[in-house]
């Protein structure tokens, strides 16, 4: 593990301190764990960004639709083949 110095607001390491203090967790610990989440939440971002602009993509659209409905027939094909085994 890599050791990591950084200045903090004072505010802020108080609230980290009495946080700490209250879940009775180590600073490092919530540090790390509230970085983790930080860093999920950019990454969800990122990809519903992607999302929305890929929306707006009449290519990417058109494939997609064309893929659902290819899904939509594998349902139906899976469907019949188990009506078939009762």
């Amino acid at each position: 593990m890599t050791t990591f110095t950084s200045s903090l607001p004072d505010k802020l390491l108080q609230d980290l301190d009495k946080t700490s203090k209250e879940l009775k967790l180590p600073k490092n610990k919530l540090i790390e764990k509230a970085l983790e989440l930080f860093l999920d939440e950019i990454q969800k971002a990122k990809y519903a960004k992607s999302f929305k602009r890929a929306a707006k993509d009449k290519d990417i659209m058109a494939m997609a639709e064309e893929g659902m409905a290819d899904y939509y027939k594998m349902l139906q094909d899976f469907d019949k083949e188990i009506d078939g085994k009762n």
